[in-house]
């Protein structure tokens, strides 16, 4: 009975962490010009605390009704250091750059986050196989061939903000695999919850304010960044990230700014060259050396 149900499990996960890479890569991918359409009308930390606020209760409502049991004192504990420095940090802080920087600026520069989650779990003893190591260098590579040929400008003080974001973002996600986390989406819900307490205290401490009318475009992006962004890409990132390597949960970043130019040139009338052609091509090659690499481990 037990070989069955760990084959099931098996057979759920070869299904699932595909579907859960996919809505990262592009759904994170596009969040980055929709935080870019919210930044219009909406202040960066209380952006992302409304965000993250209605997001989380709504999905903490929702399974709360159909029975599934609230964290514990020790969870809501980790939940809430774990939100604070994904969500908190990683999500507050690409806003606050963003303000400063292009969305596709923001997304290279975030595209640095799996070799700190590299470097954070191999300090727990988890470090990358050789052919992970070679996937993340040639990733990062993709990055910054993607750099040189976008011309993107930003400032001294974003470039840091984003930085932070990404250090911040590698460290939560490593540290939470080692600790009693809420099961399921609720672990989704009670980071999110944790986190909007901490954005909107720095947004309302830092002066911002709410727009009074703010325009039909930046609420609508505010709304798919709660629905899609957070609900669904946050809780396929806290599967992937719960049932695979590092190196392979974090690839998305990596898929990112590939996708953010895309969804640029579509949306928002940016112009992709030869440069950019070729940083992608090199990215998706990246990321499919960590997946390989993953499937040769079983």
């Amino acid at each position: 009975m037990s070989d069955t149900v760990t084959a099931r499990g098996h057979t759920d996960q070869r299904v699932m962490i595909p579907l859960g890479l996919f809505a990262l890569y592009v759904i994170w991918g596009s969040t980055y010009l929709a935080i870019r359409f919210a930044l219009a009308s909406y202040p960066p930390f209380l952006l992302a605390g409304v965000r993250f606020l209605g997001a989380g209760i709504a999905l903490f409502a929702f399974l709360r009704l159909r029975g599934m049991v609230a964290p514990t004192r020790l969870q809501w504990r980790n939940a809430a250091l774990t939100g604070v420095l994904l969500l908190g940090f990683g999500n507050g802080l690409v806003c606050f750059a963003e303000q400063r920087v292009s969305s596709g600026i923001a997304a290279v520069a975030v595209a640095s986050m799996p070799l700190f989650a590299a470097l954070f779990a191999g300090l727990y003893g988890q470090w990358a196989t050789r052919r992970e190591t070679v996937g993340l260098a040639i990733g990062f590579a993709g990055v910054v061939v993607l750099n040189l040929g976008s011309g993107l400008s930003g400032s001294r003080l974003g470039a840091a903000a984003l930085l932070a974001a990404a250090m911040c973002w590698a460290f939560g996600s490593v540290w939470s695999k080692h600790q009693d986390m809420p099961s399921g989406p609720m672990n989704t819900a009670a980071q999110m919850l944790c986190a909007s307490v901490a954005l909107l205290a720095v947004g309302f401490g830092s002066g911002e304010r709410l727009p009074v009318h703010p325009s039909l475009r930046a609420t609508a992006a505010l709304i798919y960044l709660a629905v899609f962004g957070s609900i669904v890409a946050f809780s396929a990132y806290l599967y992937v990230l719960r049932h695979a390597r590092p190196a392979l949960a974090t690839s998305y970043a990596y898929v990112n700014p590939p996708v953010a130019v895309l969804f640029g040139v579509m949306l928002a009338g940016e112009r992709v060259g030869p440069f950019d052609v070729a940083g992608m091509a090199v990215i998706l090659l990246g990321v499919a050396v960590i997946t390989l690499s993953r499937q040769r481990r079983g």
